[in-house]
This record gives structure tokens, sequence and C-alpha cells, in this order.
């Protein structure tokens, strides 16, 4: 078990689309309990593996209210087969865009048909928050960030926002 450095944008690795996960194996479970560590640690409640540099389409979250106990999930292949015609704007934010949060338009409830560690497959309708965070993560296994929602002025600011950062961080 690992926390792990969390990419920064404009890092390009964010950009690239992730690859179908062939197997669950010994070394997805493991990146997954790694990815878990990172994003409690971060703090944060959803966590790509492309966002740790990993282009492999897994994802985890835990979108369980913090008075709840935890619910991990850990998603490998997602695909959306449904969502919902009504509209969901929620604040968002960005593991890899730290201390920037914008309001994103997104479907309120999606249903989803992902691979368990457990090597079988699942289906299940989301809602809420949990419906967000899985737009979002998907999002990022396709090189999509949430600040691509916003408009081009808004987006090259935040942009430059986190150049800056990283050269103050040292990682650009």
């Amino acid at each position: 078990m690992a926390i792990r450095p969390i990419l920064i944008l404009p890092d390009p690795r964010l950009r690239k689309v992730a690859e179908p996960v062939a197997e669950i194996d010994d070394t997805i479970r493991a990146l997954s309990v790694d990815m878990l560590e990172t994003m409690y640690d971060a703090p944060g409640i959803g966590l790509a593996a492309t966002q740790l540099g990993i282009m492999k389409r897994i994802f985890v979250m835990d979108c369980a209210p913090p008075d709840d106990p935890p619910q991990p999930m850990t998603i490998v292949n997602p695909e959306i087969l449904w969502t919902s015609e009504e509209p969901e704007t929620s604040e968002e934010g960005c593991l890899s865009i730290p201390d920037v949060y914008e309001e994103v338009t997104r479907h309120e409830r999606v249903r989803m048909r992902w691979l368990g560690l457990d090597g079988e497959t699942h289906e299940q309708e989301f809602g809420d928050r949990w419906a967000v965070c899985i737009q979002h993560e998907l999002d990022h296994l396709d090189g999509k960030l949430f600040i691509d929602y916003l408009g081009p002025v808004k987006r090259r600011m935040i942009v430059s926002k986190m150049k800056k950062l990283k050269k103050e961080r040292g990682r650009a």
C-alpha cells in the first residue's frame, strides 16, 4: 500500500485516453488499494488511474456522506448505459486541479456497467453525488477534465494558475 503522487494540470498525461484493463489480477487489486489510499489522503471522493499516470480504465470513488461509514468502490472498464435527461448542476473540484471549484452541469442519474475486483460484471443506477462523480471520473479516463465544460477564458485562467502552482511546487 502506498500513497502515490497525483498529476497536476497541465500534465499531458491527463489528456490521454486510458486503455481497457485486460484482466483483474493482483496488480490491479494492488493498484486499487493504492488509489483508494491516495484518494482518501488527498482528500477526495474519486480518483482515476490516469491521474496517477497509469493509462488504464479504472477509477475509485467513495461518495458516502462524511458521517456515514466509508463505501469505497473500484470501477474497472466502466461503461455508461443510460443517462437521465434531467440536468444536475453542482460545484466540482479535481485532485489534479487543486483549489479550483466551478459549477458544472451533468446528468442527474446514470446507469453504469463495470467490472469489479471480483472479476464479475456489475450494473447499477446511480444518482446525486455518485452520478456526478462517475461522470467526472469517466471523463478522466477519456482524457477530459471538468474545466472543459467551462468557457474558454475561464479555462485559460485556470490552466495558467495550475502552471504557476506547478512551478512553485517544483513540479514543472
